[in-house]
């Protein structure tokens, strides 16, 4: 049995959650233990990613990187059973396996035989009874390009995450791409749409800069909330408070519109803090008069998981964004 909330009006509440690895399944997961029929999870996927096996397909096959979608049709589908745990089953050895998850191959094989990366992603999707609709941003095969701090360009997402200076600009090539239609859509019907947790500049970004995407956040009704990143990302965000997050993000977007920053507010572990700052990783300042100054709310919850990394709890995310939905349902109504 689901949780459930009290949803305004009775229909199911509407969330587009947008961004890209380990951070948007991780809210996907948390959203989809909720009641059925209480919440139309739509997910919006960078695509992006030119490293690992999602790289090798993508060179190999010319089709979008699949490693993303994967963990979000894993994320919403029932957690324990087989086809989830084979999705995810990486090859250890094997001539041209070795590195490659079963998903990633299937997700190429459906592509292969539908002839469309958007259709396979939806009937491999079906295979795993995913509660949700799963889109990638843009059927282009598009790359990142970041502008440094030192002046370099970088070419790549994965050359872009291993660079140790400031990122100062993020694009896209080609830099005219447009979004699937479904993706403007759920937009458009959200109640709440979110950004993040995730990777502020090779996660969250790009999606923005895919032609008519932030203009169809800024002109949704819906509320529009971000997850602001527990830790700095080397190569990404070193230094940076939750307030240089939001501003990169509207820099990019060309002009502000989020209205909500969630923040954590759990502490972690001194030792697990020092294993960070030997990566030159430290917490993200919660810089909260900041965030309020250029117009946000901000909402503060104990949010973090601690283990050996630290990553954000999927049920205290998911409870937030369902909170932030039925709020803004009850205010379109009024």
């Amino acid at each position: 049995m689901g949780k459930e909330i009290k949803t305004p009006g009775g229909e199911p509440l509407r969330i587009v959650s947008i961004g890209g690895g380990t951070g948007l399944s991780t809210l996907l997961r948390g959203l989809k233990l909720f009641a059925p029929g209480q919440l139309d999870i739509v997910a919006v996927v960078t695509v992006t990613d030119d490293g690992g096996s999602s790289g090798r397909l993508r060179r190999d096959f010319d089709i979008l990187p699949p490693g993303d979608i994967r963990n979000c049709m894993v994320a919403l589908s029932e957690d324990e059973t087989l086809m989830s745990r084979l999705f995810q089953y990486r090859f250890a050895s094997g001539r041209g396996l070795k590195g490659h998850s079963f998903g990633n191959l299937f997700l190429t094989a459906m592509c292969d035989l539908t002839g469309d990366f958007a259709h396979a992603v939806k009937l491999s999707s079906e295979v795993l009874a995913s509660a949700g609709h799963i889109y990638p941003v843009t059927s282009a095969n598009v790359a990142l390009e970041a502008v440094l701090s030192n002046g370099r360009i970088v070419f790549g997402e994965s050359r872009i995450s291993r660079s140790r200076s400031r990122i100062e600009r993020i694009r896209l090539k080609p830099s005219r791409c447009k979004p699937l239609p479904e993706v403007l859509e759920a937009i458009a019907a959200a109640d709440l749409i979110t950004l993040g947790p995730g990777s502020l500049y090779t996660s969250i970004v790009p999606n923005l800069l895919v032609s008519g995407v932030a203009d169809a956040i800024v002109k949704a009704r819906a509320a529009k909330a971000y997850f602001v990143n527990l830790m700095w990302q080397p190569g990404e965000t070193i230094g940076f408070p939750a307030s240089a997050h939001v501003q990169a993000i509207h820099d990019h977007a060309g002009r502000p519109f989020l209205d909500v920053a969630i923040v954590n507010t759990r502490k972690i572990r001194p030792g697990v803090l020092r294993k960070y700052a030997a990566q030159r990783s430290e917490p993200v300042e919660n810089d909260n008069d900041q965030l309020r100054k250029m117009g946000l709310r901000v909402v503060s919850r104990a949010l973090a998981l601690e283990d050996n990394v630290v990553r954000h709890d999927p049920g205290a995310v998911a409870a937030v964004a369902m909170e932030l939905a039925a709020e803004s349902r009850a205010g379109r109504r009024q």
